[in-house]
């Protein structure tokens, strides 16, 4: 059989048999890309994963883990052909699991160069979270400067990536919490607008921004639920709202004459359903046009927590309770 530029996901290839048959496809001349991991992050696809509701996609490790950074060690012939990469370039990866390891086999454009002026814990929480913001802003959402920007769950690990993004390229922001505390404890995102939802009721809080000319162009919606149904209304004419789970509930009630009359659009969207010849593509602009924001400091990946790998129950649990603002970062190679 003919192994030059062919890919192969090795499960297990940390060590024994796993770390054995990755170097010898390595030597072989496969796509692959070996990298010793100092760092991965949580996502909350991992606690979906863990409830069996999120399967890897087929091929990949059974284990967690989406995302990782870390060092090259080894690179196949394959991979070398295929792009510039070198042995001990600092990387972050966009894996579709098994990153919760000290090493990883990573197919070479699912690679992305750690940003200046950026730490290896902040690296490795942004391959999915920023791919993701990045997919659902540009791509799904087609935003733009001066459009008004709803992002359900403020205090989440994604919101704390898609706000600064967000308003990086000129867009305004409305978001929600659900105390004060916890609008507090957003500030450094800069949204233009907080919603406290056990204060004010968000519908009528859209509902004023449509009337006052500031209206939802897009909607990056985690929760669903019977909201959803209600807040769809007062979205600008041509709306898209994008839908990434349903946390909240997965039942509500949409007035289907609102969705085309006004031409809103409901978007369902995940980055783990792309092709990777897709979530290459995403990576890529990723790094053009995101990567020089990052490294001036314009956007950024907030971390709540840094926890060693062998926490890793323990820090899925601080995600479970809803505890964190920003992203948990497991250490793996200390």
């Amino acid at each position: 059989m003919e192994f030059k530029g062919k890919t192969a996901i090795s499960t297990g290839a940390a060590s024994g048999m796993g770390l054995l048959f990755a170097q010898n496809w390595a030597a072989l001349g496969g796509n692959v890309v070996m990298c010793d991991v100092n760092e991965a992050a949580l996502n909350r696809a991992d606690l979906m994963q863990r409830e069996g509701d999120y399967p890897p996609p087929p091929g990949c490790p059974d284990w967690m883990g989406l995302e990782i950074a870390g060092t090259i060690v080894e690179i196949a012939d394959g991979a070398k052909e295929k792009s510039n990469w070198k042995i001990g370039d600092k990387v972050c990866a966009l894996l579709g699991g098994g990153g919760y390891a000290e090493y990883a086999n990573v197919k070479y454009d699912m690679l992305m160069p750690v940003p200046e002026n950026c730490t290896m814990v902040e690296a490795a929480a942004m391959p999915e979270a920023f791919a993701t913001a990045y997919l659902n802003l540009f791509i799904e959402g087609k935003i733009k400067a001066g459009n008004t920007l709803l992002m359900n769950a403020g205090a989440s690990g994604l919101a704390s990536v898609i706000i600064p993004m967000a308003k990086a390229f000129g867009v305004r922001v409305i978001t929600t919490v659900l105390t004060e505390e916890i609008a507090n404890n957003i500030k450094h995102l800069n949204a233009d607008r907080v919603v406290v939802t056990t204060k004010e009721d968000i519908v009528e809080v859209l509902k004023e921004e449509l009337e006052n000319g500031h209206g939802v162009d897009v909607a990056i919606d985690c929760l669903g639920g019977e909201i959803m149904g209600k807040c769809i209304h007062y979205l600008t004419h041509g709306a898209r709202w994008i839908m990434l789970a349903a946390l909240a509930g997965q039942k509500t009630e949409i007035d289907l004459k609102n969705i085309y009359v006004r031409n809103v659009r409901i978007v369902g969207s995940t980055l783990r359903s792309r092709t990777p010849a897709v979530k290459a593509e995403i990576l890529a602009d990723l790094v053009r046009d995101v990567w020089p924001k990052v490294s001036s400091g314009e956007v950024r990946p907030t971390i709540y927590k840094v926890m060693p790998i062998t926490e890793a129950e323990a820090a899925q649990d601080i995600l479970y309770r809803g505890e964190n603002v920003g992203k948990v970062v497991l250490t793996v190679n200390q």
